[in-house]
């Protein structure tokens, strides 16, 4: 059996979710076995995992849920299940618990997965490394193997209906550990979740000039992302910083304007399967990794790429 973890924050189940039971259904029907989801807490609409390819899916209910008794929870069910394969999404919470869900399982684990696993010979799974310079093999020889997928790297697919929830008698277990506060982004897409993300950076000259991003932005329906001298200087929330100090993200589309694109920068969007500069720079370091270049004063194709949008999704 193959196991996902369907991660739920504040009882919502989010894309990495989807795109995760995407992924342990392909693997299952590679591997000739079935599909189980876990959701954990009082979750909405736990069984639309059924639509992604979810065979069954289980639920552990629970008020007190954080990363601390998940790591367990999710062993134990896994154990229960005897459970080959364990799959999580390769955010802040799945990167916590991979390590303490493969030691528990004794299993081997592989974070950051960008593909499908080649059984051609045993089990091995690929994933970008060197800021997604290059790409890492790995082969898991353990019976019991643990896979972080990275956001975006499989496209979602709907291949079922929706399924029943079962409860499953696993425990969620009192840590030593205890959350005082939590602190969330409000409003907004979350940069992990994008599909689309518009950037600037220093090029954009100061704060009052941010409109002309952020209009952009809500044209194409995109989160916002700086570099990091913008969020040092306070233009912007650190929360938008992205790079190698910053947030690693894997959107769709990176439309950078105004960024020098200098190797820390770039270390944070490798892994963006397209991305598209502005900059009146032509040697700019950031065109050398782009798919789609623009050169010329952002403070002037920026609006009418803008209106542009607006136009197509009017018509």
């Amino acid at each position: 059996m193959i196991l996902i973890y369907a991660e739920s924050p504040d009882g919502q189940l989010k894309k990495v979710a989807l795109e995760a039971v995407t992924y342990g259904a392909k693997l299952a029907k590679m591997m000739g076995t079935s599909c189980a989801a876990l959701t954990i807490g009082n979750v909405q609409d736990a069984g639309s995992l059924g639509k992604y390819g979810a065979d069954k899916v289980y639920n552990i209910p629970g008020d007190s849920v954080d990363m601390y008794n998940v790591a367990r929870a999710v062993s134990d069910t896994a154990e229960k299940l005897d459970a080959e394969v364990v799959v999580l999404p390769f955010t802040t919470t799945g990167k916590s618990i991979q390590g303490r869900i493969a030691a528990r399982l004794k299993a081997g684990a592989v974070s950051g997965v960008s593909a499908l696993p080649d059984l051609s010979d045993g089990f091995v799974v690929r994933k970008p490394v060197f800021s997604g310079k290059a790409f890492a093999d790995n082969k898991i020889t353990s019976v019991r193997k643990v896979l972080s997928l990275m956001g975006n790297a499989i496209p979602l697919e709907e291949t079922g209906s929706p399924v029943g929830v079962e409860a499953i008698d696993v425990p969620l277990v009192n840590c030593k550990v205890h959350r005082i506060s939590v602190e969330k982004q409000a409003g907004g897409i979350p940069l992990p979740e994008a599909d689309l993300v518009v950037s600037g950076g220093r090029g954009l000259k100061g704060p009052e000039n941010w409109n002309i991003l952020l209009e952009l932005a809500e044209a194409l329906g995109a989160a916002t992302a700086c570099s990091r001298p913008v969020a040092d200087m306070d233009w912007r929330p650190h929360h938008e910083h992205v790079g190698q100090t910053g947030l690693a993200i894997h959107p769709n589309l990176y439309l950078a304007m105004g960024i020098s694109g200098a190797i820390q920068h770039l270390a944070g969007v490798n892994n963006s399967k397209t991305i598209v500069v502005i900059n009146k720079d032509s040697e700019a370091p950031f065109f050398k990794a782009a798919d789609y270049g623009v050169v010329g004063d952002l403070f002037e194709v920026v609006p009418r790429l803008t209106e542009a949008v607006k136009r197509f999704k009017a018509g």
